[in-house]
């Protein structure tokens, strides 16, 4: 597919038509490709992240306090959630790297993902003031924030398996990787949850490592919730 149609697919999973051109292609462009890269959009897009965010969960969670919506920002705009959208994108087959990322698969790595989706975001602010680039953030962002569990503590699948494992007083788990499948630009990574007491294993899919790790705990999590997954 040409780069033409593949920017073409990336606005339209956005749901945002670039009036500027060159601010899309800036967004896409790393530092290590040009001195005119998307490190400044960057800035611009957290803040638009957090904003959108924000009025996301407020509007999803009327009784939550203040420190409760905190940290379920904090929880969906780190790192690892942004790089798993973005790979849902497929940033990465139109990233624009130097010659030294490229040889070092720097087209997947998750902080240049994560941080070329907040340049989007600057970008579309930019190109079109804020209500777009809102629009495109609730776009992306508002089926995580349904999906959210307002009882829970708003700390990640991992951490939440290992506090039930020692208050149990059983042994932490360890995480496999057992398979890594498609190509390159777009792999899908299979790890195992493995807990020795109770003796089960769960298995987690995600486009990067962390992710599935964080698959394959929140299933584990489940399982220990149940009847079945008592010691």
């Amino acid at each position: 597919m040409s780069n033409a149609l593949l920017l073409q697919r990336l606005q339209q999973a956005l749901g945002h038509t670039f009036t500027r051109a060159d601010l899309l292609v800036q967004a896409l462009t790393h530092r290590s490709y040009a001195s005119i890269n998307n490190e400044r959009l960057e800035f611009l897009g957290d803040s638009v992240l957090n904003c959108s965010v924000a009025r996301a969960l407020y509007d999803a969670f009327p009784n939550l306090p203040e420190g409760s919506l905190s940290r379920l920002r904090a929880n969906l705009v780190r790192q690892e959630t942004l790089a798993e959208i973005a790979a849902e994108l497929k940033l990465g087959e139109v990233l624009r790297l130097g010659e030294g990322e490229l040889k070092s698969g720097g087209f997947r790595r998750p902080s240049i993902l994560a941080d070329a989706l907040e340049s989007l975001f600057g970008a579309v602010f930019l190109d079109a003031g804020f209500d777009a680039a809102h629009r495109v953030v609730r776009g992306l962002f508002d089926p995580l924030v349904a999906k959210i569990d307002p009882s829970a503590s708003g700390k990640d699948a991992k951490t939440q398996l290992q506090e039930i494992l020692q208050s149990r007083r059983l042994p932490l788990p360890e995480y496999r990787l057992v398979d890594t499948r498609g190509e390159a630009h777009d792999q899908s990574f299979i790890v195992e949850c493995v807990l020795t007491r109770p003796a089960r294993i769960t298995r987690g899919v995600g486009k990067s490592r962390r992710a599935a790790e964080q698959e394959a705990a929140r299933e584990a999590c489940a399982l220990l919730a149940s009847n079945g997954g008592q010691p």
